[in-house]
């Protein structure tokens, strides 16, 4: 199992998270993901590595962006 965290920038509130973890989760092969607005930040874990560019697009979707 791979797990990766991402830097997320625009969350404010639990809505925030769950729009966030609703995208990411949508990504084939990912298992969990735990989005925390507090930490500006996303931990995905998934049964093999993501393409980092399919994380963008996720989090795009969801009205926020990748903090470089």
């Amino acid at each position: 199992m791979a797990e990766k965290t991402v830097g997320i920038k625009g969350m404010t509130c639990g809505h925030c998270e769950g729009r966030v973890s609703k995208e990411i989760m949508a990504i084939p092969g990912v298992i969990k993901v735990v989005a925390s607005a507090e930490n500006g930040n996303a931990i995905i874990s998934a049964d093999s590595e993501i393409p980092q560019d399919s994380i963008e697009r996720a989090v795009q979707a969801a009205g926020y962006s990748i903090v470089p």
